[in-house]
């Protein structure tokens, strides 16, 4: 009686399982970026509806976070108002990201460069006539994209600090390329009796790479 019972049970167990399949799991599908014959223009990959509201991060202002204008042109002027306090985190962030190869002071001799690891080209100095032209979202993109051996900081520098590390690299350029001439008459004095003002003419700093 029990073998029955055991038989019997096992048969509509079984007869259980025929009905449960994986059609769910093995159902048709398109992989990424593959082409479809379902939609009219041959693509799988389909944008959002109209009104989609974004999730995360809403990127409509493409030239603050990629420097450039829809033309292609780099963005010239900072996006937000220029302050002290701007320039103030834009050179204690230079001074932890960019100082170690570029330099305290931009002329590319940093620690790295002095006794780092050897390089086919020297480091950048930012006082070259090319990077003195360069608009601000050239400075903006390079930060962001690298350049040469120079990787990414988009994910250790938040946009509004490259943007801030932008203006002060601008900052640092007029500072240390300006003459006499570009200094205030009425506090001309006082900073040369105090030696901060030199009226020796610079030689061009050597081109290179950036």
């Amino acid at each position: 009686m029990r073998r029955l019972v055991a038989t019997v049970g096992s048969v509509l167990i079984v007869a259980g399982l025929t009905g449960c399949h994986t059609d769910m799991w093995v159902q048709p599908r398109v992989k990424t970026l593959s082409k479809s014959d379902f939609f009219k223009d041959g693509s799988s990959a389909r944008m959002p509806v109209k009104n989609t509201v974004a999730w995360g991060n809403l990127r409509e202002d493409e030239a603050y976070y990629t420097g450039k204008l829809p033309t292609g042109k780099y963005v010239q002027e900072l996006p937000f108002e220029l302050t002290k306090d701007v320039l103030l985190r834009g050179r204690e962030r230079y001074d932890v990201f960019c100082a170690p190869c570029h330099g305290k002071v931009g002329d590319g001799q940093g620690m790295i460069a002095q006794r780092g690891f050897n390089q086919k080209r020297p480091v950048a100095t930012l006082h070259q006539d090319r990077l003195r032209q360069a608009q601000l979202g050239y400075f903006f993109e390079t930060i962001t994209n690298g350049f040469g051996v120079m990787y990414s900081y988009a994910s250790r520098i938040p946009v509004e600090d490259r943007w801030k590390i932008a203006a002060y690299i601008r900052a640092l350029q007029l500072s240390q390329n300006a003459t006499y001439a570009d200094v205030p008459q009425e506090v001309l004095p006082e900073l040369i009796e105090k030696g901060k003002v030199d009226l020796t003419p610079k030689k061009e700093a050597p081109a290179s790479d950036h």
